[in-house]
């Protein structure tokens, strides 16, 4: 393994030194590489996770890199193939070839810089530690944690749904381990950091459109590292993974000021590197499912210094000509002489160059205006060939930030946001009617950033409350007051109707969101055509909120879908408690507000229809214009709305139903501290079993069942009822005969769709799920049902060789105990051919035979 590790970082720093052009031939390779797991002779891993989690799907690696190199990678959790980055959710939208971390630093009279990538592929400087190895061997190079509380991961020490944690540091200088820098030619310096990575992502739609890395960097030698300046690098490749050659057409930019949504002229600092394609890629004028249209981008959330220096540069490296190697750059000052590259304008190759860049007080203009003359504004004049970098071009980007010392045994924290934001693109004509290279501002302004900027948002607020004293010190954060009319007094014009929201927070991490309750736990029991969907709430209704720590639980929704798609979900039933929203008068500002929790029909018998003598008080016969007049408070008004749809009985308003209805409220909500009359045989409490059967579904189809929980929203931070995830969680399952109810009855297996036909449309028919997150040429199957829940299945030829064995190994039982498929990929890796083939079921029941025809 070590040789093939070595022959392959020779290969690759041969096509690089040679000048071998980045092509699709060369990004096959890179992406070959990449996906194979490295064994070094100190036995060390590059090992990969997936946060999934969320709407931005992205894979991270534990040696400083993010993303994949355009390949795929199995999660060794799901065991799931993912790509790099994905937005949206499923999409098979890529939105990263590679990020990685960069660290520059003097270290006495030398400047060495560590980086995890760069342009050339050749270089890896960031290995996993050792120790973190060893520790977390079980885990694949990994630690797991979550605030989901129902989670086998669930730690008390997590911070968001998803946090990934590994550790790696730049401590070697074994050129077959870390390559050699071939512009130097020399072997890597290393600082001697250590870097502690923690991913977090999270499911809440204000909050599943980025992912927040938090670093803690650690001089882990005996020399103070001065001048330390630390950057984002990234190759931004943005298309469909069945688009050829989409990396051409990319645009990068910073993007600086957004209007505020308080109004009253407010400004927010946004301060986003982004990155989309630059037309969103239309066919025949209208967006179509392969359309990239949204853009990403990293935020440089904190870092060790309150008023550090940044720099943002971009450019476009060349492996073959490094003439047409290019990226803005400023012209030459006495106070800022101009540094030499060598025969290139934009890569900055060798550590010194890379140093230079990162601490370099340089933003460059947006890649859109590549073709503009700013040389009045002190920067280079364009090349010749701008114009065709200026539509779009295969870029990277590098966003710096410092100077820091950090002595040795100290650690700094940085961090930092990717986001995404869809709906960057609006129309599908606006690139072929506005752009011009010579004049880019019109099409720039039909660019929309709003909801890019709306995450981005988000993810600071996430990282640091606003409104919140964190530390108890008295101060809230920053906040701004915007008033909308003013009146006439004796002293002058005083201004009304105004609103004080806080913007930013008081600079200490939080890490925390309003959040919905967890969902509840599901079991499916599929019958013929049908499938009973059981779910146990007791997390779900007693779990307080993460941010405001009551317990917000509202109702379950229960859906079902033909695919894993978000859109494909239909509501089969929702049940919700029967309560009521309270809008009370401003009468100061001349509105409605909300300001109070949701209020139960008998709490508000108690506190407004006693009051007025109203034995069967409804909330509902007071509105907006027929308010509830407090008696005692006459300048009092208020009126009341449904919170949802007031589900609330079971059975009959609702097809969701209590398993046992009769049952009081348990003495211990610890089910094994419960009454036994009080659990049920599988141990949940029977107080918060709830289902519901799904019927007239279409046996040989596979159907994905979810429940949901959800809340009745935080007023406080101005967020409306919150649900969990629609699509974590789901399960798959076939409308079959359970394989208790096929034992039972002694039903024989059986195979479908026999014969199969490559040219049938088994898609259209749901045999095949189109939409799973499998790629095309791994979803053809052979599906057999009716099976023992443990059982051999072995595929035969007509010649009698082992075409495959599967393992099918449900002891517990379970939706897919009695269902089962074969992908007709052989066990030499092969697709397998038309012919005529046996089958052989082995179990303790027996063994029992059949055969089925493949017809390519």
């Amino acid at each position: 393994m070590k040789q093939l590790c070595q022959t392959a970082l020779f290969v690759l720093c041969f096509l690089v030194s040679s000048g071998a052009g980045r092509d699709v031939i060369n990004k096959q390779f890179l992406t070959a590489t990449k996906s194979t797991t490295s064994l070094t002779a100190s036995g060390l891993y590059v090992q990969y996770a997936v946060h999934d989690i969320g709407n931005l799907q992205l894979v991270v690696a534990n040696n400083g890199t993010i993303s994949t190199l355009g390949g795929d990678i199995l999660d060794p959790i799901t065991g799931q193939w993912f790509l790099g980055c994905v937005y949206p959710k499923y999409s098979d939208l890529i939105y990263m070839f590679s990020a990685s971390l960069w660290i520059g630093a003097v270290i006495g009279r030398d400047t060495a810089v560590s980086v995890a990538s760069d342009d050339f592929y050749s270089r890896n400087e960031f290995w996993p530690t050792e120790e973190w190895v060893v520790h977390t061997r079980q885990t694949a190079g990994f630690e797991y944690k979550t605030i989901d509380v129902s989670s086998s991961y669930y730690s008390i020490d997590a911070k968001s749904e998803e946090d990934i944690i590994c550790e790696y540091d730049d401590t070697r200088d074994d050129p077959t381990l870390v390559g050699i820098d071939f512009y130097d030619n020399s072997t890597h310096k290393p600082l001697n950091v250590e870097v502690v990575h923690r991913s977090m992502a999270w499911s809440y739609d204000y909050a599943d459109d980025f992912i927040l890395f938090d670093y803690k960097v650690k001089n882990v030698g005996d020399k103070t590292l001065q001048q330390v300046y630390m950057a984002i690098w990234m190759d931004c490749d943005i298309l469909h993974i069945l688009t050829d050659g989409g990396w051409w057409d990319d645009i990068v930019g910073f993007y600086r000021f957004h209007p505020a949504p308080e109004g009253c002229g407010f400004i927010d600092t946004i301060n986003i590197a982004y990155f989309a394609d630059n037309d969103g890629d239309p066919a025949d004028g209208k967006w179509i499912e392969t359309s990239p249209r949204a853009a990403a981008g990293v935020k440089i959330v904190k870092t060790p210094s309150d008023y550090p220096d940044y720099s943002f540069n971009w450019w476009i490296t060349n492996y073959e000509d490094p003439s047409r190697d290019w990226g803005p750059r400023r012209s030459e000052k006495e106070i800022d002489p101009f540094r030499d590259f060598g025969d290139r304008l934009g890569t900055p190759l060798g550590d010194r160059n890379k140093y230079y860049v990162m601490r370099h007080p340089e933003f460059d203009y947006d890649m859109l205006y590549a073709n503009i003359d700013y040389s009045s504004q002190g920067w280079l004049p364009p090349p010749e060939f701008s114009d065709n970098f200026a539509d779009g071009f295969d870029n990277r980007f590098l966003l710096s930030f410092g100077p820091f010392d950090i002595y040795p045994g100290e650690s700094l924290p940085i961090t930092f946001a990717l986001v995404a934001g869809d709906s960057f693109h609006v129309n599908p004509s606006d690139f072929e009617t506005s752009w011009n290279p010579n004049n880019p501002a019109a099409y720039y302004k039909s660019l929309n950033f709003s909801n890019l900027v709306k995450n981005t948002r988000w993810a600071s607020w996430i990282y640091d409350n606003p409104g919140i004293d964190t530390d108890g010190d008295g101060y809230f954060g920053k906040s701004r007051t915007c008033c909308l009319d003013t009146i006439v007094t004796d002293t002058g014009l005083a201004y009304v109707n105004c609103r004080t929201t806080f913007y930013e927070g008081d600079g200490v991490p939080d890490f925390r969101g309003a959040s919905p309750p967890p969902a509840p736990i599901v079991r499916l029991e599929p019958q013929l055509n049908s499938v009973t969907v059981r779910f146990n709430g007791l997390l779900s209704e007693t779990t307080g909120d993460q941010f405001t720590g009551r317990i917000d639980f509202e109702g379950y929704r229960v859906y079902c879908a033909r695919d894993s798609r978000a859109t494909s979900y239909s509501l089969v039933g929702s049940y919700d408690l029967e309560d009521y929203t309270k809008f009370v008068y401003n009468l100061v500002g001349d509105r409605w507000e909300v300001k109070d929790t949701p209020f139960l029909l008998e709490d508000l018998q108690l506190l407004y229809g006693d009051l007025i003598g109203d034995d069967n008080f409804n909330p509902l016969a007071y509105t907006s214009a027929h308010p509830y007049k407090h008696p005692l408070c006459p300048d009092s008004l208020f009126y009341f709305i449904t919170q949802d749809y007031n589900c609330s009985e079971l059975g009959i308003s609702t097809p969701i139903i209590k398993r046992y209805p009769d049952q009081p409220y348990p003495t211990s909500l610890a089910p094994e501290l419960a009454r036994p009359d009080e659990v049920t045989e599988d141990g949940y409490l029977k107080y918060f079993e709830y289902e519901v059967t799904v019927d007239n579904l279409l046996p040989t189809v596979p159907y994905f069942i979810n429940v949901t929980a959800f809340d009745f929203g935080s007023p406080e931070v101005g967020l409306g009822p919150m649900e969990s995830s629609l699509l974590n969680g789901a399960i798959e399952v076939y409308p079959l005969t359970s394989a208790e109810q096929a034992d039972q009855q002694n039903r024989k297996i059986y195979v479908y769709p026999n014969p199969y036909r490559a040219d049938a449309g088994y898609d259209d028919e749901g045999y095949e799920n189109r939409y799973s997150n499998e790629a095309s040429s791994r979803m053809k199957r052979i599906h057999f049902g009716n099976l023992p829940p443990v059982c051999k299945i072995y595929i035969y030829s007509l010649d009698g060789d082992l075409v495959r064995e599967l393992d099918h190994n449900y002891p517990d039982g379970g939706p897919e105990a009695m269902h089962d498929t074969w992908n007709l990929i052989t066990r030499n890796t092969q697709a397998a051919v038309t012919g005529l083939y046996y089958w052989v079921v082995e179990s303790e029941k027996g063994t029992q035979i059949g055969k089925f025809v493949i017809i390519k």
